[in-house]
């Protein structure tokens, strides 16, 4: 690791201009590119203290042992010499979009005498025109067929063309109109041009025209009472509105477009591109990258144009860019695509109508391309096992950790304490052993903790106790300890705060003797949180007497590992598949746990008085709702009146009475209109299922709450 400080140069040797530098390690190999609007301004902020930088820029720094730098002109100038430093000498620390698949393109050799229609991967050649991309070339195929008959363009290969003319007898498309047989001389090398520049026309969009051309025709033809022809000329106008069909209308006003979302997580970005055409979505394409430098989303958006237009020109680069995003600065980057197309590009942020519905379209794919890259990651043997080994190595593991188990705490102000326990087996999720926990106190805490004094790290010390007393009470249970050892628990073995009812054992085990709940101990023990929270688990554990559990966490911020007693966190590299496994464990925690806590403040809006009634389930308090008609006149009952309802007992009915006697009444109703308090009115009734009335929690009350959720 070297020391910034060896290599960093003088600040009055850096020229304060535009310019692109680049960063090499001790092998001369090139490991970062970037430009700037003033290189002395920006390499300072490489050379600061290294505390102060972020992880990834760290780790860049620490490991390149030599700067230098290039200067330009300008900032478009920067901009174009970067991108071809990136391709040139494919540094690991920039962002570098990857794609699993090579897209195909319908292509139009122009350069050819006898210009071809056909599927083509890979670099774009000089003279060809491109029609793009699909994701599938069965696709393409479907619209050639299509618009063969009406523009009987060259498909064949140059071999099957050279045989047709050397032999004097075209290919099977010649015979059946799918082709105008350049090849024996049907057509002239100009028709034949002339063809294929009317099939570029109408696949860029250029639609009406000769649907209008062909209407024409087939009128005058039926006007002649030439029905034979007339009726080839509907068949093909047919066939061309069939083609158009299949990329249906998404603009109306016949817009040249890209539309470029991103979707991103702390690790990866996913960016998904629309192709649309005279308002016609006509090619689509992804790109996944890891993000190995600190990037925000529109520095993303920036380097996916610099890979979409970088080596495009003209009519390839639309007069339209709508992006999530915009790069800064914006105007080095318009100026770099104007002169791309050769024209004025407008690259902006949709804001309403259709390009915002679209672009909200394009964004659901970039979503759903980082989700399916990430299952297939996660769905990898290797990967998995690779993950598994760099956490085992980077924690001082003895062996990888085959059980990981991850806790997180979710509230809402304070309120409805919550934790989850989610598990993974073998880098795999395993939702049969996936457990919930309601916060509620420890032994010697004399307040609740939903109240005042809760904080996550006290709470984080209690569900580490409660899951590993169970552990330990399964363990003892099935006689794993040693005659004569004592459990060490201090209290009893339940899983639950001191004072609390004890669980029998044999509530521990299913009913044919297979362990139940927390019978099997993790490898490693994970939490969400930085080193308050790891210390909290680590106490827990120690206070249990287990020694052999391994414990860390995952600060979400800086993505961080914190191991217990040490004061600096284990930084893994951005592309590790043992940090992407530890943020997949720690997501999946984090989501379990807030659905909980949702679901239990949903049923506490929803609760009334008699939720509180020992023994009274749903059915006798519909049946009580239904009998007296609101908790109002339910109140002001007797207990002879309470138990004429049917299946409420005098015992119950006494119950009921009191517990609604201590309850508070409902605040009067008062006319929002006048301020009139309407002391007649009676109470609803509390819903007691979720088909019932219920008073509605105001949607602002709602969304305020839950941007305050942890």
């Amino acid at each position: 690791m070297a020391d910034p400080s060896s290599y960093r140069p003088k600040p009055g040797d850096i020229p304060d201009c535009p310019g692109v530098y680049r960063f090499r390690d001790e092998y001369r190999r090139v490991i970062y590119v970037g430009k700037a609007k003033s290189l002395r301004q920006r390499l300072a902020n490489y050379f600061q203290d290294l505390a102060n930088l972020h992880p990834r820029t760290r780790s860049m720094v620490t490991t390149a042992a030599s700067v230098e730098w290039t200067v330009v002109s300008t900032e478009v100038e920067a901009l174009q010499l970067e991108y071809s430093w990136i391709k040139e000498f494919d540094p690991r620390f920039n962002v570098k979009y990857r794609d699993d698949k090579s897209y195909p393109y319908l292509a139009v050799t122009m350069n050819e005498e006898f210009p071809r229609v056909q599927v083509m991967r890979g670099h774009k050649k000089k003279g060809v025109r491109y029609f793009g991309p699909y994701g599938h070339a069965w696709a393409i195929r479907d619209t050639v067929d299509l618009l063969l008959r009406v523009f009987p363009v060259r498909t064949c290969s140059a071999g099957v063309f050279k045989n047709a003319a050397r032999t004097g007898r075209p290919c099977l498309l010649g015979y059946i109109g799918k082709c105008s047989a350049p090849c024996v001389g049907r057509v002239s090398a100009e028709e034949h041009r002339e063809l294929a520049e009317d099939f570029s026309d109408f696949m860029a969009g250029r639609t009406g025209t000769y649907l209008r051309r062909l209407e024409k025709q087939m009128t005058e033809a039926a006007e002649e009472m030439e029905y034979e022809r007339a009726a080839r000329l509907r068949d093909d106008i047919e066939a061309l509105k069939k083609a158009m069909q299949k990329n249906a209308v998404v603009l109306a006003d016949a817009t040249d477009a890209d539309l470029i979302a991103v979707a991103e997580d702390e690790l990866e970005a996913a960016v998904q591109i629309f192709h649309v055409r005279g308002g016609r979505v006509r090619g689509q394409r992804g790109w996944v990258t890891d993000k190995v430098e600190d990037v925000t989303t529109g520095a993303l958006v920036e380097h996916a144009l610099q890979q979409l237009y970088g080596e495009e020109s003209g009519d390839a680069v639309p007069k339209e860019v709508l992006v999530p995003a915009l790069p800064d600065p914006l105007e080095p980057v318009q100026e770099w695509l104007a002169e791309r197309r050769g024209s004025n590009v407008s690259l902006r942020i949709p804001q309403r109508g259709d390009k915002k519905a679209l672009m909200e379209t394009v964004q659901r794919n970039a979503q759903q391309g980082l989700v399916l890259h990430k299952t297939r990651r996660a769905s990898d043997l290797t990967t998995r096992s690779r993950a598994l080994e760099e956490i085992a190595e980077a924690l001082d593991l003895d062996s990888a950790p085959l059980r990981i188990e991850c806790y997180d705490i979710s509230h809402l102000q304070g309120d409805d304490v919550v934790a989850s326990m989610v598990v993974f087996e073998d880098g795999l999720q395993r939702k049969s052993e996936y457990r919930r926990f309601q916060i509620k106190g420890r032994a010697g805490d004399t307040r609740l903790w939903h109240g005042e004094g809760q904080d996550d790290v006290r709470s984080m010390h209690e569900v580490i106790t409660r899951r590993f007393r169970r552990y330990l009470a399964e363990k003892e249970r099935t006689g794993e300890w040693a005659d004569g050892e004592d459990v060490p628990v201090d209290g009893s073995p339940d899983g639950l705060p001191d004072g609390a009812p004890e669980v029998p054992v044999g509530a521990l085990v299913e009913d044919d003797g297979r362990p139940r709940r927390f019978a099997y101990p993790p490898q490693l023990v994970v939490v969400d949180g930085g080193q308050p929270q790891v210390a909290a688990a680590q106490r827990a554990l120690d206070e249990l007497g287990i020694d052999d559990i391994a414990v860390c966490g995952l600060a979400k911020r800086l993505e961080e590992i914190w191991v217990p007693g040490e004061d600096d966190p284990v930084v893994l590299p951005r592309s590790s598949e043992g940090l992407y496994l530890l943020q997949r464990v720690r997501d999946e925690a984090h989501r379990f746990a807030i659905t909980y806590q949702r679901t239990r403040r949903a049923k506490r809006f929803r609760s009334g008085p008699l939720d509180d009634v020992p023994g009274l389930g749903e059915t006798r308090k519909q049946a009580l709702i239904k009998h007296f008609g609101s908790v109002k006149r339910l109140r002001s009952a007797t207990i002879d009146q309470i138990c004429g309802v049917p299946g409420i007992g005098r015992k119950t009915a006494e119950t009921i009475a009191a517990a609604l006697a201590q309850a508070a009444p409902a605040a009067p109703a008062v006319n929002t209109a006048t301020g009139e308090i309407m002391e007649d009115v009676e109470e609803a009734p509390p819903a007691t299922t979720a088909a019932d009335a219920e008073t509605p929690v105001p949607t602002s009350v709602l969304d305020d709450r839950r941007g305050q959720e942890t």
